[in-house]
């Protein structure tokens, strides 16, 4: 059974940061592209940031240079690094995990995260 469990979320305010982790089980790990999506009320699921299990990365671009993901190979974590933190980035973040080309798709609770001005 498959589980991605996030942590890390909270109220900080704009200019702060925040260190979210994804840890997960149940799975071949190294093999999955892993991502961070987050969801605004009323707005739709949107790519936040997306690791290869080579370690390529992908950005939104409303968050490049501001957020950054990792990944942890060896204790099956994901990390996504969020710094300069703006009022849009208030959404409930969710952790993905992907194996290309197959039904594969897998996803966290979700980890709300705040910023306030």
């Amino acid at each position: 059974q498959v589980q991605l469990v996030e942590s890390g979320g909270g109220l900080v305010q704009v200019g702060g940061s925040l260190r979210l982790s994804c840890s997960a089980s149940g799975l071949i790990f190294s093999r999955f592209v892993m991502g961070w999506y987050r969801q605004a009320p009323g707005k739709q699921r949107e790519l936040v940031a997306s690791i290869s299990s080579g370690g390529r990365t992908n950005y939104a671009y409303s968050v490049k240079g501001r957020f950054t993901i990792s990944r942890d190979n060896a204790e099956n974590t994901v990390a996504l690094q969020m710094n300069s933190l703006k009022p849009e980035d208030t959404a409930i973040y969710y952790c993905n995990a992907d194996l290309l080309a197959t039904s594969h798709n897998y996803w966290g609770q979700g980890t709300q995260v705040t910023v306030s001005s």
